[in-house]
């Protein structure tokens, strides 16, 4: 219960937090009416996308967890999938994201952000959301669905998709401006992830809905308040590439300089 009220009282502070800093900007000299009706639309469409669905998520998880109906329905789940599904594809579709957000850099893409901006936001979001996460593992010990091969009590939230959520919605914050279409399609591989955890009986639905949230709102909160860490040694320099990279033995960095 203490979690759940510190989750709450950080939205609730961000969003107090976001209140000020509007409050403060100097008045438009050409203020109108209509401007008003306008700015107010837009802050309420920014404050439902960017805090109301990952708290909604949040919460849902915490109320489903450990219920009769999502015991019932990841039973459901399995005699749909068969009992001996297994797949490693969830290791991979939660950095699909990843993937597709250096990709489209090297496309030549425009973007909210510089690379190194954007690999700034990504690498702090998910230290974040998965540093959150393992938290809520330790301190809540919820056993994951019975045929699953794990000798710890570390099944809420799910690591997996907390990760794909996190890089889903850095793409989505890159994009969503510019290439709507390509804003979104991370979040795709990042429901795959999540029901692919569910499918391999890795985790519950309440594991999966938390981790989702808490993917989009530590990210939302990094992009939030990005101007605290406005650092940028690359920002003059052009033809340079830094790219993380993924093996599966490892995580190392692809860096390239066009002469």
């Amino acid at each position: 219960m203490r979690t759940i009220l510190c989750l709450l009282l950080l939205c609730f502070y961000v969003n107090a937090t976001h209140s000020q800093f509007t409050d403060s900007y100097p008045i438009d000299k050409e203020f109108s009416f209509k401007k008003t009706e306008k700015r107010e639309f837009t802050y309420k469409k920014n404050l439902f996308t960017k805090r109301i669905i990952p708290v909604a998520l949040i919460s849902a998880g915490f109320l489903l967890s450990t219920s009769d109906f999502e015991k019932s329905l990841q039973q459901d789940l399995r005699d749909v999938v068969g009992n001996d599904f297994n797949t490693k594809l969830d290791d991979y579709t939660r950095y699909a994201p990843v993937v597709q957000l250096y990709a489209a850099d090297i496309l030549g893409a425009q973007s909210k952000s510089h690379w190194f901006d954007q690999t700034k936001y990504l690498v702090l979001s998910s230290l974040i959301s998965n540093g959150t996460s393992t938290l809520l593992k330790k301190r809540i010990h919820k056993e994951r669905p019975g045929s699953y091969e794990s000798t710890h009590a570390n099944s809420f939230p799910s690591g997996h998709t907390t990760t794909a959520f996190t890089t889903a919605t850095v793409l989505y914050e890159e994009y969503i401006d510019t290439n709507p279409i390509l804003a979104y399609s991370g979040y795709a591989f990042a429901i795959a992830t999540g029901s692919l955890r569910m499918a391999n009986n890795a985790h519950y639905l309440s594991d999966v809905l938390v981790g989702a949230g808490i993917g989009i709102l530590s990210t939302r909160l990094v992009y939030h308040f990005n101007y605290l860490i406005d650092w940028n040694p690359f920002k003059k320099t052009s033809g340079i590439a830094f790219t993380p990279q993924y093996t599966g033995d490892g995580i190392g960095f692809y860096f390239t300089k066009v002469f």
